[in-house]
């Protein structure tokens, strides 16, 4: 039953975008009494096959009143839109006689136009594998890249947090455990596998909103910042608060992290442009542990040896530094623009995504309706634009992420949430039509997003609250299309 119910709500979901547009609160309101009502319907335990009746008629009844998705009209995201339908045939089999019409379609405008852009939206592999590639591409079932990115629906959602999930991220290696913090002041841990989905615990102590927080290497620590002021560090088997560090400015917190090699080293940024360096066992900051950005520090990241680190801030402006392993003493590197006014929300470091991008690379979120990709050209932290993606992003602090799994195709994957309610996966190798695939079903602004390590699971959180675990398409063998690390 609770997969039936989860299958008629991702239904609902799917075509949430359109109603009420010019009222997404009522959007949300509505998903999550749907959610509630379908939750407190399957523990009645009713007729499997009745609910698969009223499964095919509920979404006869949105397609005939919506009709948006088998629309024919919008070319460019023709594929996106068959790839979502594609991978919903293993629990919605009601959508073949429209997928057949997609099909049609598409054969009858590539053969009429005979262009090469075209074909590759019937093809939307475009890129063949390298030569050297041909036994990596065995080795990964000969789909492409966007087959790889195809969802079934949603696995869950979770509605339990009160005001925007600034950030969901899962645990370490871990493909069931996901925490959101949240602007309610709360962090919860959830556990998503196996079914049903559960809120193990939330963590209460911050007065005011929770604006980032990391999970330790060992998934046995959460370390989290607030605009209280305040770093908190909880004990993720109690539930309970191990210790509470004070900004020495006593100035809001937006980012938290902890350095990679040294988990009883964290780096906080606070609203005053203070980057510091703490040791959580003594509650103190570090002697030289400090650095200067040029506005608020909105977002942090190491690389993997834990020697840059890297800041951005409300003024567009990226900073590096070098972290001294012995000391924790924080020095000065680069300093770069991205651009001035727009606020750097969110940046994740990655030493080389696949087999043809094999430089070090940044992926920053940068409030100009950009994701930009930067690779990194010096050991003090320096970096060189690659490319950008257009996503809309004013406001929000949207988060990104590199896709976890080596690629063994051409092209890598990197995931986005966005302000106008959408997920967008992109090819960061791919020079024409780099999206590979969007998710809709978000009924606010997008914020957080984040795979579990095998990406079976995709978790994503929006302004309201709403936090969506993704389920990835599976193969006829039952097995998750996976790529080899």
């Amino acid at each position: 039953m609770t997969t039936m119910w989860q299958q008629v709500l991702a239904i609902d979901a799917k075509y949430n975008t359109y109603r009420t547009p010019n009222n997404p609160q009522f959007r949300t309101l509505y998903i999550r009494r749907r959610s509630q009502l379908l939750r407190d319907s399957a523990k009645a335990g009713f007729d499997p096959q009745l609910r698969k009746q009223y499964l095919k008629q509920r979404m006869q009844l949105l397609t005939d009143k919506y009709g948006a998705s088998i629309s024919l009209s919008d070319q460019s995201s023709l594929w996106s839109r068959s790839a979502s339908i594609r991978g919903s045939r293993t629990n919605l089999d009601m959508l073949d006689d429209s997928l057949g019409e997609i099909r049609t379609h598409r054969r009858q405008h590539s053969r009429g136009s005979g262009n090469k852009l075209d074909l590759m939206a019937e093809d939307p592999t475009g890129l063949v594998p390298t030569k050297d590639a041909g036994a990596s591409k065995a080795m990964a079932g000969g789909t492409s890249l966007s087959e790889n990115y195809a969802f079934t629906g949603m696995h869950h959602i979770f509605d339990h947090h009160q005001r925007a999930v600034t950030a969901v991220k899962f645990a370490n290696d871990d493909k069931s455990r996901i925490a959101c913090s949240s602007l309610d002041k709360t962090i919860s841990v959830c556990q998503v596998l196996p079914s049903p989905a559960t809120v193990v615990c939330i963590l209460k102590g911050h007065t005011k909103g929770i604006t980032d927080f990391s999970w330790s290497l060992s998934n046995d620590q959460i370390l989290s910042c607030s605009l209280d002021a305040t770093a908190r560090l909880w004990t993720v088997s109690s539930g309970t608060c191990a210790r509470t560090v004070s900004d020495p400015q006593h100035a809001p917190l937006h980012a938290c992290c902890f350095q990679p090699l040294n988990n009883n080293m964290v780096v906080t940024g606070n609203s005053r442009g203070l980057v510091q360096v703490m040791n959580v066992s003594t509650g103190k900051p570090t002697k030289g542990g400090h650095g200067k950005l040029t506005g608020q520090v909105l977002c942090l990241a190491f690389n993997d040896s834990g020697t840059l680190l890297w800041g951005g801030d409300d003024k567009g402006v990226i900073s590096s530094f070098q972290y001294d392993m012995a000391t924790g003493k924080l020095t000065k590197g680069k300093r770069l623009v991205v651009c001035e006014g727009s606020p750097i929300t969110c940046i994740s470091f990655r030493a080389w995504v696949s087999r043809e991008a094999r430089d070090p690379l940044l992926l920053i979120n940068c409030a100009i309706n950009q994701l930009c990709l930067y690779k990194i050209t010096s050991s003090d932290g320096e970096v060189s634009l690659k490319k950008t993606f257009s996503i809309k992003h004013r406001k929000e602090t949207i988060r990104s992420s590199f896709c976890p799994l080596m690629s063994f195709r051409e092209g890598a994957c990197v995931v986005t949430g966005s302000e106008d309610l959408s997920v967008y996966f992109f090819d960061i190798e791919r020079k024409l039509k780099p999206c590979v695939n969007k998710l809709q079903g978000h009924s606010a602004p997008v914020l957080g997003v984040s795979f579990n390590y095998d990406e079976s699971l995709l978790a994503t959180s929006d302004a309201e609250g709403l936090v969506i675990v993704w389920k990835r398409q599976q193969d006829e063998g039952g097995a998750h299309i996976l790529e080899q690390k």
